[in-house]
């Protein structure tokens, strides 16, 4: 078993071309012993985005804090605090923070593999 606390993850500015705005950390990951999946948390502050990407895999997505949108090929749909999404293995999507002031917080798991 293995606890680990999000304010103890380091906080970092991903390498992904397109990004705005965006801050990484990791607090479940393969070198905590994780079998199948990551946890990773992004925070885009207002006005952000991810890159428009895909990637051959799914990953799960839960919006722990703020709303904005996310494309997911053709589709934009808001998304809010609570919010649950489901993007599948290469399908072409982004996140955007909409809000008119602060930070929108997802957790993203993926294979561990992509970490």
């Amino acid at each position: 078993m293995n606890i680990s606390s999000l304010e103890k993850a380091q906080k970092i500015k991903p390498d992904m071309e397109g990004a705005v705005g965006v801050y990484k950390q990791i607090p479940i990951s393969r070198e905590d012993g994780a079998p199948n999946f990551v946890f990773r948390v992004f925070t885009i502050e207002h006005g952000g985005n991810t890159p428009l990407h895909k990637h051959p895999f799914e990953h799960l997505n839960y919006v722990i804090e703020g709303h904005g949108t996310v494309i997911v090929e053709d589709q934009e749909r808001e998304i809010k605090k609570g919010d649950f999404v489901l993007v599948l293995p290469n399908e072409i999507h982004q996140y955007r923070n909409t809000s008119t002031s602060g930070l929108m917080i997802l957790i993203c798991a993926v294979p561990k593999e992509y970490e």
